[in-house]
């Protein structure tokens, strides 16, 4: 990673999608490569089988195609003007963001996931990613 490259959590909500619509445009207007980034954990009840909880077996590559679905519905397969790296860590989403914070120029996360908690007003994902995060953050709330 380089120091003008933009980072932003991506996990398929509305409110992520914002936030790499404006990411692809910073990382457009100032140069630098777009880290898309999906981070996943264990569930503590994975393997249970609750009614109307789906099982994934393989957490890792359904973390990648939602990363992928959203990178390609956002700013399609191949920008010509804009290289793309879509990473998928383990680990929890604000730490894995706040970590890769400490080689970018810049990180770009929406106000809200996919938190049960949708009410809140800025996502814990956010909240913890401005109070820790060792480079400029830049909160993305709307559809922009």
């Amino acid at each position: 990673m380089r120091l003008g490259d933009v980072v932003v959590g991506v996990d398929g909500s509305p409110s992520a999608r914002a936030a790499l619509r404006w990411a692809a445009r910073q990382a457009r207007l100032t140069g630098g490569r777009l880290h898309t980034v999906t981070a996943w954990q264990v569930p503590s009840c994975y393997g249970w089988d609750l009614p109307g909880v789906p099982y994934e077996d393989d957490l890792d590559a359904t973390a990648g195609k939602v990363l992928t679905t959203a990178v390609h519905s956002v700013i399609g397969d191949d920008p010509p003007d804009l290289e793309v790296v879509e990473r998928v860590e383990p680990g929890h989403p604000a730490q894995v963001l706040i970590d890769l914070s400490a080689r970018a120029g810049l990180l770009v996360v929406g106000s809200r996931g996919h938190s049960p908690l949708a009410g809140a007003l800025i996502g814990s994902v956010s909240q913890q990613c401005v109070q820790h995060a060792h480079c400029p953050v830049v909160v993305v709330r709307g559809n922009p």
